[in-house]
């Protein structure tokens, strides 16, 4: 078996905590799942019809979380983070226990999700992996904000760029590739917000669980929080770690180049919205060859099976 073989976890993996929106205590288990089965996210505390993909063309909402829902309108909501911990991990397939609308937001970032499932294992199918491969440059633009993605022969890289006028924040830009590069930082930022957002925030019913032990909370220049930034990029890090979930709703892994200036949720979702329209745009492959190391996509092991 390889890294390029489609993987679970080894066991159920349990976590329970707040939701930022919803101000609920929930309680979430991660259960191994059957290779081709892909990532499932069931309610427990609904009796039937109680299922729902994480796919892009069941996302409901983008206004600050990526929400999810079935046709019988259940839904599951602020799940990046946690897709975000599932791609870098490289799980294929899981069956995603609820017992409430919101994922717990835990720390803020992914790093609870990354340790707990890294400590517990993974269980390796002899099944091999499917990516999607982008072939045309496709782009989506809503004023000055933009996102775009093009082809990419070996990799997943994304190059982000924030533009803030608070001057902490500023204008910060980084670019990660998903296969090559360490991922501590991406997967350890947390949440964050403007001080002077918060009552807009939760006026509009949201944030209903937040606090300064969950999110940095910014005030002109100074971090509320006791705990600092745990690295020098960490606001733009955790857009990415956003979009690396975000992205991770298209149903597979990706080769890919990824650029976003000013971005987040709907733009990410408008962007695969805008990608799986036309076939000519994507293509799903399967890699044959068990010995070819994670990080390198060669094309001529590759089968196209769409």
């Amino acid at each position: 078996m390889s890294d390029l073989n489609q993987r679970t976890v080894k066991k159920t993996i349990n976590f329970s905590g707040i939701g930022l929106h919803s101000g609920k205590l929930v309680k979430l288990n991660i259960r191994p799942s059957a290779p081709n089965t892909g990532i499932i996210f069931k309610r427990v505390d609904i009796s039937k019809e109680n299922l729902i993909f994480p796919s892009f063309q069941n996302v409901t909402n983008t206004s600050l979380n990526t929400t999810i829902s079935n046709e019988q309108g259940v839904k599951v909501s602020t799940i990046e983070h946690l897709m975000g911990a599932l791609i870098v991990l490289g799980i294929d397939n899981a069956l995603i226990e609820i017992d409430n609308e919101e994922i717990p937001i835990l720390d803020g970032s992914a790093k609870d999700f990354v340790e707990k499932i890294t400590y517990t294992g993974f269980e390796i199918s002899s099944e091999p992996i499917k990516i999607i491969k982008i072939n045309k440059r496709v782009e989506f633009i809503e004023g000055e904000r933009k996102i775009s993605i093009e082809p990419s022969k070996l990799s997943l890289d994304i190059d982000f760029q924030l533009k803030y006028e608070n001057q902490l924040i500023g204008n910060q830009r980084n670019k990660i590739n998903l296969y090559k590069d360490k991922m501590n930082d991406i997967l350890n930022s947390r949440t964050f917000c403007l001080f002077e957002d918060i009552e807009k925030i939760k006026k509009c019913g949201l944030a209903k669980g937040g606090s300064l032990e969950n999110a940095i909370v910014v005030k002109d220049e100074k971090i509320l929080n006791k705990e600092k930034l745990r690295n020098d990029k960490e606001f733009v890090n955790h857009k990415i770690l956003d979009c690396l979930g975000d992205l991770y709703t298209s149903g597979f892994r990706m080769v890919a180049s990824v650029k976003c200036s000013q971005g987040g949720h709907y733009l990410t979702n408008q962007l695969l919205r805008k990608v799986f329209k036309s076939k000519e745009n994507f293509s799903i492959i399967e890699i044959k060859e068990r010995n070819l190391p994670h990080n390198i996509i060669n094309r001529s092991l590759l089968k196209s099976i769409a």
